[in-house]
Parts: structure tokens; C-alpha cells; sequence
């Protein structure tokens, strides 16, 4: 095992792969999360019904989610990691810019052309975790990985917190959008001296490798079962946030509080959550496992649900505190990318990196649709609760049974 110096650390953290790819993911999470945080202000604006066309334009940007995650993934795969950081950027912050224009395109079909905006949107936020993830993770030496790509998720997860309070400080939801993506096309500029992984390049004119073959996750059964439960690991931080936070304005009826605000609700989970990602990778550390660092911050987690669903939760500002506390337990979402970089060959790594997180994010429309058919006879009290059973209980079983991935070497293919 190697050992550095304090200054050969900071040199290796702070390298351009990270704060490039840190950046990227900041930008990233405030455009993922903008259409959360004005749905309601910019669907009354526009004149349409919020509860129901809000669900349809969310679904939309998750399935481009879903649908991004394997192009980029491939891509990334048969390209290079590079090649992924500059399309995706591109195609998402021209959505997002698009999206400003909203107001000025035909009424009549405004759902419809909201929807395909934040469909294309979603296709290009697939893209830039699991490719900076990957790159950082090839880039940095092993004993680092974990610090390195928690860097990189803790300081992009901020992004949620300042799209919050520019909706707030500009006053107009179509202003929100035009930073979003302004923001992305500066940091086009930005990636230009960023080098492709030494990992990668080394397989790259490799023939007799097959690389970005999406079905190589599916022709084995140990690789299907493993990429599995990779996705399973994920599913308690997107059921904290796509129903707790989104959804909060739903609970304040059950627990007796006059409102919630969404907007709010994901500023605070995401505060948490980008504290608890900085956390998670010293956690990793000194723990010397993955596993353990995500099956404690999940355990963390499972208190604040209970507390928050059945503790007496019966304030607004009680409500964003275990929201907040939620984000500090799912904070574990760099190490889970992570582990899924970590648990496959150069030649997928790109396409299992990228698909996954975005698995995660394309199963939240199934934990809505359950959500919503239980609400109906158990409230949404118990019909939240049902789900995030499912959801934890999945996750913890993936966090045990997968292997161990602290100091691998990546150097391998499948």
C-alpha cells in the first residue's frame, strides 16, 4: 500500500480530474433538481393543472434519465471518458436554456413541449456523474479513490442549495434556467485541459476488447446479479428525496402542519446529503469498507424516516430537519457510485457507472406509482412507509451480500 504526504494528498485531491469533475456535478444537481424546485410556480405561471402535469414532465425527465444513462454509458465506454463530460454538458444546458423560453412557445401544447425539454435534459444530466465518477476513480490512486470521489459529490451536491436560492433571489423561475445553463456552457471552457484516464487509454485501440457492450451485464449470471444489486444500494436515497422532499407539500395535511415546501424540503435533504457525501468517504476510510460505511449511514437513515413519519413531526421547520437529517444519512451516494465503478472491468466501467445512479433515478416513477395506488386507502403516512420498507430492505440486503471493493485495483476488464 502506497502512503503520501499531506502535500502529495492535496495534490492528487485537488488535481484537475476532480475539481473538473466536481464542478460538472454541481452544475449538474442544480439542473436535475431546478424542475423539482419550480414545478409548481412555473406550472401556474404557465396556466396548467400542477399535481397532474407535474408528475407527467417529472416522468419524462427520468425516463431521459434512464435512457441517458445507457447512451453515455456506452459512449463513454467506446469514446473515452472526455467525450462523455463535454456532450452530456452540452445537451443539457441547451434543454435548460430552452426551458426559459417557456412562457414564448404555443400554449396549447405547453405540457407536451415542457415535457420533451425536461425529456432532452435528462438524456444529457445522465452523463455527468458516472463519467466523472469514473474518471476520478481512474485517475486517483487507490488508497484516495474514496476522499477523492467524495470530494467530488459533496461539493457538486451544493449545486441543489444554490438552485434553490436563485429561484428565490431572482424571483423568476425562467431566470433559474438561464443560469443552469449558462453555468454548464462556462464550464465547457473549463474542461478543455482535462487529459483521458491512463486506465482507459490503455485499452482504448484495443480490438480484441469489447468495450461499452451494455448486454455483457446480462450474458453472465455473477456480473447480472452484482450489477443488481449495485442499483438496489441506491434506491433508499432517491425514495428520501423523489417522495419525502418533492412530495413534501402531500404529508403537511397528515401531520397536522399548515404547508411544506418542496422547494425547501430538497434544499435541506440536499444540504445533508452533500455534507454526509464529505463524510462518507473519510467514513470509507477509516473503516477500511465500503460495506460498512453504507450499511451505517443507511441504519442512520431508517431513524430519521421513523422519526420524521411517526416521531410527532408537527412543524414546517421540524419537517426540513429531518430532511436535512435524511440527506446526512443518504450522503452515501458518491461511495455507492463509487462501489459500482469499483465492482466492474475498464472496459464497462463507464456504461455500469453511469447506468446505475440513473437506474436508481428511472426506478423513482415506480416508488411514485406504488406511493400514489397506497396513498389512496392507507394515507400517504403509511403508504411512504410501505415503500421505503421495500426500498431499505432491498438496499441493506445489496450493501451485505456485495463484495468488498476498498483498494482494488481497477486495472482489469471483464
Amino acid at each position: 500500500m502506497n502512503t503520501f504526504t499531506t502535500q502529495e494528498k492535496l495534490k492528487h485531491l485537488f488535481s484537475l480530474p476532480v475539481i473538473v469533475a466536481a464542478l460538472g456535478y454541481f452544475v449538474d444537481i442544480y439542473d436535475l433538481l431546478l424542475f423539482g424546485i419550480v414545478r409548481v410556480p412555473s406550472l401556474e405561471n404557465l396556466g396548467v393543472d400542477v399535481n397532474v402535469a407535474g408528475s407527467t414532465i417529472l416522468n419524462y425527465q427520468m425516463i431521459g434519465l434512464l435512457l441517458g444513462g445507457i447512451i453515455w454509458g456506452i459512449f463513454g465506454d467506446k469514446k473515452g471518458r472526455l467525450s462523455v463530460l463535454f456532450g452530456s454538458i452540452l445537451v443539457y444546458s441547451l434543454a435548460n436554456i430552452a426551458c426559459g423560453f417557456l412562457p414564448h412557445f404555443p400554449q396549447e401544447h405547453i405540457v407536451e413541449i415542457y415535457a420533451a425539454l425536461r425529456f432532452i435534459a435528462g438524456i444529457g444530466l445522465a452523463g455527468e456523474l458516472g463519467a466523472g465518477i469514473t474518471l476520478v476513480s481512474e485517475s486517483l490512486p487507490k488508497e484516495l479513490r474514496a476522499i477523492g470521489t467524495s470530494i467530488v459529490a459533496g461539493f457538486g451536491l451544493l449545486g441543489a442549495v444554490v438552485a434553490q436560492l436563485t429561484v428565490e433571489l431572482a424571483g423568476d423561475w425562467t431566470i433559474a434556467y438561464f443560469v443552469g445553463g449558462g453555468l454548464g456552457l462556462l464550464l465547457l471552457f473549463l474542461r478543455i485541459g482535462v487529459v483521458e484516464s491512463g486506465i482507459y487509454k490503455d485499452i482504448q485501440e484495443k480490438s480484441d476488447v469489447q468495450k461499452g457492450n451494455f448486454l455483457l451485464f446480462f450474458n453472465n449470471w455473477n456480473r447480472f446479479v452484482k450489477y443488481i444489486k449495485c442499483i438496489a444500494i441506491g434506491l433508499p436515497t432517491w425514495f428520501c428525496i423523489g417522495i419525502l422532499a418533492v412530495m413534501g407539500n402531500q404529508f403537511a395535511p397528515a401531520l397536522g402542519i399548515d404547508s411544506i415546501n418542496p422547494g425547501k424540503a430538497i434544499m435541506w435533504a440536499y444540504i445533508g446529503i452533500s455534507a454526509g457525501d464529505f463524510a462518507s468517504g473519510f467514513i470509507s476510510h477509516a473503516l477500511k469498507s465500503r460495506k460498512k460505511a453504507i450499511f451505517y449511514m443507511m441504519l442512520f437513515t431508517i431513524i430519521g424516516v421513523v422519526l420524521m413519519l411517526f416521531g410527532g413531526t408537527k412543524s414546517e421547520n421540524m419537517y426540513y430537519f429531518y430532511c436535512a437529517w435524511l440527506g446526512l444519512g443518504t450522503g452515501y451516494w458518491a461511495m455507492f457510485v463509487t462501489v459500482g465503478a469499483e465492482q466492474f472491468g475498464t472496459n464497462i466501467r463507464s456504461t455500469a457507472t453511469t447506468t446505475i445512479p440513473n437506474m436508481v433515478r428511472g426506478l423513482l416513477p415506480v416508488m411514485l406509482l406504488v406511493f400514489d395506488s397506497l396513498k389512496i386507502n392507507n394515507g400517504v403516512i403509511f403508504a411512504a412507509a410501505i415503500v421505503g420498507l421495500f426500498a431499505f430492505g432491498l438496499g441493506i440486503y445489496s450493501t451485505l451480500t456485495i463484495a468488498e471493493t476498498h483498494n482494488k485495483d481497477l486495472d482489469f476488464n471483464e
